[in-house]
């Protein structure tokens, strides 16, 4: 689903037990729950981390305006930060998976838009795309707070 050398996966079926409770809805909503969940850890960020935490932004950012515009709305939200990186669950209505679109058309020209999800694939480390038994998916992405080599 994503390029070559990144690790992504795409469950069948989600377990019931790992829902993923409903949150935020827009993306400005969604940068300040991140927000909230990087500065709530005690000791802060490294200087490294905070150079990260754009990443993580905009990752949330795109991923929640996918499931707005393509997934038929955010169903379920969730972010969780660990010391080496911050893992953003989104969760929507539609069944239809993640496609990586070419930056231009049939006959050479830049598409407007369509760069979302591979935005998504260049800044996480891992992308799992999960179907869900009530229908919809859920999409988790974990960006790392350490720099490292980007494929």
């Amino acid at each position: 689903m994503c390029r070559q050398g990144h690790r992504s996966a795409v469950d069948t079926v989600a377990d019931a037990d790992h829902a993923v409770p409903t949150g935020p809805g827009t993306p400005a909503d969604v940068r300040q729950a991140v927000r909230r969940a990087l500065a709530g850890r005690s000791g802060g960020l490294t200087r490294d981390a905070e150079d990260a935490a754009g990443d993580v932004l905009l990752v949330a950012s795109e991923l929640v305006t996918n499931a707005m515009l393509h997934g038929g709305g955010v169903t379920g939200f969730d972010v969780t930060r660990t010391e080496r990186a911050v893992r953003l669950s989104v969760s929507d209505r539609s069944d239809r998976l993640p496609v990586a679109v070419d930056p231009f058309d049939e006959v050479g020209r830049m598409r407007v838009g369509g760069r979302g999800w591979m935005i998504v694939c260049t800044l996480a480390s891992d992308v799992v795309v999960s179907r869900l038994r009530a229908g919809g998916k859920r999409i988790t992405a974990e960006v790392p707070l350490l720099p490292g080599p980007r494929v």
